[in-house]
């Protein structure tokens, strides 16, 4: 707990954009996922960027298993709760999916909140559902793609 206090500004909670990531890993992942071998792909991926939300969510959809993918998923959740705050989020505030930067890791928290369910953790599968729409009212999104709701 900390003793600073939240700004809030008649336009609302404060908003947290995520930095992009760097050209070369977002194009290594595209390889990735087009590989004949997308798992294995991804993996090196995210050992190569290990703080890049959008290849751990990405690997938690290319796999089968819903242990392995709630593990991926889950990796890149913690890893964007560092991220974010880094970028000066305070646990509270917006982390919006109209702002590109920010789905990699609304990605891994709806996958996480997705293999909760698949393996009866039904109050994770909340908690999540809650802390989605807590980040963007919007939740899900109009575009947010059917392979992302799928699982891969």
């Amino acid at each position: 707990m900390t003793d600073s206090p939240i700004s809030f500004t008649p336009a609302g909670p404060p908003e947290t954009v995520l930095e992009p990531e760097p050209a070369q890993a977002r194009e290594a992942l595209a390889a990735a996922q087009r590989s004949d071998d997308p798992i294995a792909a991804i993996g090196l991926v995210c050992v190569r960027w290990p703080r890049f939300l959008e290849a751990w969510a990405r690997l938690g959809q290319a796999t089968a298993e819903p242990a392995l993918a709630y593990a991926a998923f889950r990796t890149g959740y913690h890893r964007g709760l560092d991220r974010l705050r880094a970028n000066g989020w305070r646990g509270s505030g917006w982390v919006r999916w109209t702002h590109p930067t920010n789905r990699g890791f609304l990605r891994a928290l709806e996958g996480v909140r997705r293999m909760a369910a698949a393996i009866g953790e039904m109050d994770e599968a909340e908690r999540c559902a809650l802390f989605l729409r807590q980040l963007d009212p919007a939740w899900p999104p109009p575009d947010f793609d059917d392979r992302d709701r799928a699982g891969g």
